[in-house]
């Protein structure tokens, strides 16, 4: 990162910055993928492991694997990104029509 070698820019090769930020000893899938949602605006980034990605799938009675979130994930291409702001927010909302807090 700090040599300029991965361009975290709106308009970088988004399949090439996951490649290098894979590259990097620590980073994973996740980060990778919360990287490319954040920093490249990339609108179909999903981070399937995600603790609130499967929290959130779990209040739709949907299965909360990772892969199960992937596979799921695929009819709302290219929108992901926006299904894990929905999909983050769910447990809240529940919790509020429950009339519980929910943790975040």
């Amino acid at each position: 990162m700090a040599e300029g070698c991965i361009d975290l820019s709106p308009g970088a090769d988004r399949d090439e910055t996951r490649r290098l930020l894979l590259k990097i000893p620590g980073i994973g899938p996740w980060t990778a993928e919360y990287v490319a949602m954040r920093a490249l605006a990339d609108t179909d980034a999903f981070p399937a492991s995600d603790l609130g990605v499967r929290r959130g799938l779990a209040t739709l009675s949907e299965p909360g694997s990772a892969n199960a979130a992937g596979e799921l994930s695929q009819r709302w291409r290219p929108w992901r990104a926006y299904a894990v702001q929905h999909l983050w927010s769910l447990p809240a909302i529940q919790g509020q029509r429950d009339g519980r807090r929910v943790p975040r």
